[in-house]
């Protein structure tokens, strides 16, 4: 039998005794699609969250959690977060920043807790799925719990 998965993620929640379960599934190549995810992990894509790091001009980084089917608008996470802009983190910053890979990147055990924003949609949700910290894997847990743990405000962060 397989060794479960264990991740800073994972063992943040077990310390703070916050109940969740994980998904895994197999990884290819870098293909990190949302969809794919929720069919190979038979989740809903409605409550799967992927997490995106950015960069503006009055806060060096902030993390946005947003749906895995929907676009990030840039002007909407700067309105929300007191930026005049905002741009995505270069990819090569991500693991030195975080702690984390792309395609593995959680809201929750990074190096450092930034200023997090969650998308409002998951306000309706009550269980919400984002990555565990590496290819592969998924946590769901109550999203009161994910607001709870990364300190998210909810705002409109997509596009229409």
């Amino acid at each position: 039998m397989a060794k479960a998965i264990k991740t800073n993620v994972l063992r943040q929640l077990d310390a703070r005794r916050i109940p969740y379960e994980t998904r895994e599934y197999a990884v290819e190549d870098d293909n990190f699609d949302g969809k794919l995810v929720a069919g190979k992990t038979g989740l809903d894509p409605a409550m799967i969250y992927k997490t995106l790091v950015l960069t503006g001009d009055r806060q060096p980084h902030l993390v946005c959690v947003i749906p895995v089917e929907k676009e990030l608008d840039l002007k909407a996470v700067a309105r929300a977060s007191g930026n005049k802009s905002v741009t995505m983190l270069p990819q090569k910053d991500l693991l030195p920043l975080t702690g984390y890979l792309r395609g593995g990147c959680s809201p929750i055990g990074m190096k450092k807790l930034f200023p997090t924003y969650l998308d409002s949609a998951a306000g309706n949700l009550e269980t919400i799925s984002v990555s565990a910290g590496v290819r592969g894997c998924q946590v769901i847990l109550a999203t009161v719990a994910l607001i709870s743990q990364t300190r998210a405000t909810l705002a409109d962060l997509c596009r229409e």
